[in-house]
């Protein structure tokens, strides 16, 4: 065999191996949870704690893999972060939010979806809550590896839906809070999308279609990265700390506020600084956004260790609590070991197989830049807050997806709607007079926005002319560009489709393991 064919084969067997390394560093660690809870509790307990500790391990990759990915996406699609800076910062404060504000004590049943009091007895509610941990797992792994970002809430919420009803029947189930659970598929990602595509016309309004872009976002941009501290401030304060420190949103506000106040008296001079050394463009302004973006990431990842790992441990610590005082609890103490799980399981599972998901958010959807992405952070922060003052459920992986959506369908609406101005322009300016319409479109394309409108009010106040500045050719790439379609349908078709069957999809398997693992017990 000459060296050509070994390249050759080399090459070929690459993406193997890689799988392979992956696969080898998940059961390594799967093999030492179970290893390391085989040892804490006695007699035939001590077995069924370390497979409910392999199923928490495997619960925890597959949110590192899947749901991390909406904290960093944006900023590594914007180039404001590499793929490898976003999942080191991203590791890092998954696992500091998770031991330092994950909490000490977690609710049993998540979001209280189902009645423990109609739970015959504690083995019941183990089996229970291993099927459920399972099949939330098994449907995040399977959502990650066909590209789908789902919400690892309501898989774990499926799944304690399944196996409570397969363990105690119908009368288990709280429906009203299934019903608002279910709402928030169409609230999170609406709310989302709405706060994101609002500031992103903000930043278009008061710095992009300016005359002296430079100018405007030295005035503007200040204030933008004012508002995310305060917003991120207080998010944390209420979401990220929750577990360790009560406060109220009136405390919260107060304490953003003034954090708010201090970065902006910080940042002023900095973002003049900065201005002054960039050229007149949009695409300059957007370097401006790359230091909060990466702060962003950070803070969205802390918060998201804080909260989601509950949906790793949270089930876990209620096995270790059943197992050892031998009766349904709803809540329980998390033992320093278990967060440690899931801390660890989500930064490895984000280092193994975080990347996929993390380019499908970043870039696959639509095209995103700096000042795209600081819109959809903002909208992260924004719409958690807004919807737990009004009492509305929320996912974070819907808000933040929704955000993206609303980021690239408003950049369709803008698109279509500046096509349609230059068919205008072109209606009216008659084929010989091809310098004529030339140096307009350039007038036009030059003008801040309310000039704009004026050249088109005063166009659409005379007839058009018969014939067109440009030939039937050009015409019809006009026509194609007008067409475009900024957000890819394929993918957005496929996540909204992994949302609505998260749900039903946790819940059959979680009943299909619990009859299993009933199965196997008695």
């Amino acid at each position: 065999m000459d060296y050509r064919s070994i390249d050759r084969l080399d090459r070929a067997t690459r993406f193997g191996r890689r799988e392979l390394f992956r696969l080898g560093c998940a059961v390594l660690f799967l093999a030492g949870v179970m290893l390391y809870a085989y040892t804490r509790l006695p007699t035939v307990e001590h077995t069924l704690l370390a497979v409910a500790a392999m199923i928490g391990g495997y619960m925890a990759i597959n949110i590192g893999a899947n749901d991390v990915a909406n904290n960093v996406g944006p900023a590594v699609g914007s180039r404001a972060l590499t793929l490898a800076g976003a999942i080191v910062i991203a590791a890092i404060f998954e696992a500091a939010g998770a031991l330092i504000a994950g909490g000490e004590v977690a609710g049993t049943i998540k979001k209280n979806i189902i009645d423990p009091a109609l739970i015959p007895d504690s083995n019941v509610f183990v089996w229970l809550m291993m099927a459920a941990l399972l099949a939330g797992a098994v449907w995040l792994n399977l959502a990650t590896a066909m590209g789908a970002p789902v919400s690892t809430t309501h898989s774990i919420v499926g799944g304690v839906l399944g196996s409570g009803l397969a363990a105690a029947g119908m009368a288990v189930v709280k429906w009203k809070v299934v019903a608002a659970i279910v709402a928030s598929w169409v609230i999170s990602p609406l709310l989302g999308g709405l706060i994101a595509a609002g500031f992103l016309y903000l930043i278009k309004r008061r710095i992009t279609y300016q005359a002296d872009v430079i100018a405007a976002a030295r005035r503007q941009v200040p204030w933008l990265i004012a508002v995310m501290a305060w917003a991120f401030v207080t998010y944390l304060l209420l979401k990220g700390f929750k577990h360790v420190w009560k406060i109220s949103f009136f405390q919260a506000s107060v304490i953003g506020f003034l954090a708010a106040t201090t970065i902006y008296l910080f940042t002023r001079p900095l973002v003049e600084a900065a201005a002054a050394r960039l050229e007149n463009g949009k695409e300059s302004v957007s370097q401006l956004f790359t230091v909060p973006l990466i702060f962003a990431a950070a803070f969205l990842s802390f918060a998201h260790g804080a909260n989601d790992v509950a949906n790793a441990v949270g089930p876990l610590a209620a096995i270790n609590g059943a197992l050892n005082v031998h009766e349904v609890i709803t809540r329980a103490t998390i033992p320093l070991w278990v967060m440690g799980v899931g801390a660890l399981g989500i930064s490895l599972g984000l280092a193994l197989y975080g990347p996929k998901l993390i380019r499908t958010v970043g870039s696959e959807i639509t095209v995103l830049d700096k000042t795209r992405a600081f819109c959809i952070a903002m909208a992260a922060a924004l719409t958690v807050l807004v919807a737990s003052q009004l009492g509305l459920p929320v996912s974070s992986t819907h808000t933040a997806l929704g955000a993206v959506f609303g980021v690239g369908f408003l950049r369709e609406y803008l698109k279509g709607r500046h096509a349609r101005a230059i068919e205008l322009i072109i209606a009216h300016h008659p084929a010989e007079s091809r310098a004529e319409l030339e140096a307009y479109l350039e007038e036009y394309q030059n003008a801040p926005l309310e000039r704009k409108r004026e050249m088109l009010r005063e166009l659409k106040g005379r007839p058009p002319e018969q014939a067109h500045g440009l030939d039937k050719a050009e015409r019809k790439q006009l026509k194609r560009v007008y067409k475009e379609q900024l957000v890819r349908r394929e993918l957005f078709l496929k996540i909204i489709a992994a949302w609505i069957i998260t749900l039903p999809f946790s819940a059959i398997l979680a009943a299909m393991f619990y009859f299993m693992i009933r199965g196997m017990m008695i």
